[in-house]
């Protein structure tokens, strides 16, 4: 592995959370991205929505995104951790979510119910781990 393959990088959103708490959206280090929890938070002008099922697509929209922008894609994903408040009432709609986010990279993949995240509007956080452009790789 060269030098370069070795460096570690750190992407950035701009959301204050970053800032003030110290972490970084992704890191990539060689082939490896790893993604901070994410949720549906927006910024504080936008609310967040009711529906678990909603706030999970705009998780893995904003995942999709920031995998792009560190070389990654979904397909790459081989670890998901998915956190859900109220997991009796919630699970199955973040489930089929993750599904069409996640079906063809067939991670290794955990949903965990919560207590509560940082801000009592938000029902999903789900974290993931890469490796990009392994979603190329034979699947035995």
């Amino acid at each position: 592995m060269s030098r370069d393959q070795d460096r570690v990088q750190r992407f950035h959103s701009g959301g204050p959370w970053e800032t003030e708490v110290g972490y970084s959206r992704a890191v990539r280090v060689g082939d490896r991205v790893l993604l901070s929890g994410t949720t549906a938070a927006r910024g504080d002008d936008e609310p967040v929505p009711d529906d678990a099922a909603e706030q999970a697509r705009m998780a893995f929209e904003t995942i999709a995104i920031t995998l792009e922008y560190a070389g990654a894609q979904l397909d790459d994903v081989v670890r998901c951790r998915m956190f859900v408040v109220d997991i009796a009432r919630n699970g199955n709609a973040v489930l089929e979510v993750y599904g069409e986010a996640l079906r063809s990279a067939r991670p290794t993949s955990s949903i965990l119910g919560v207590a509560g995240l940082i801000d009592p509007a938000l029902l999903v956080e789900i974290e993931v781990e890469a490796i990009a452009g392994s979603g190329d790789v034979y699947e035995g």
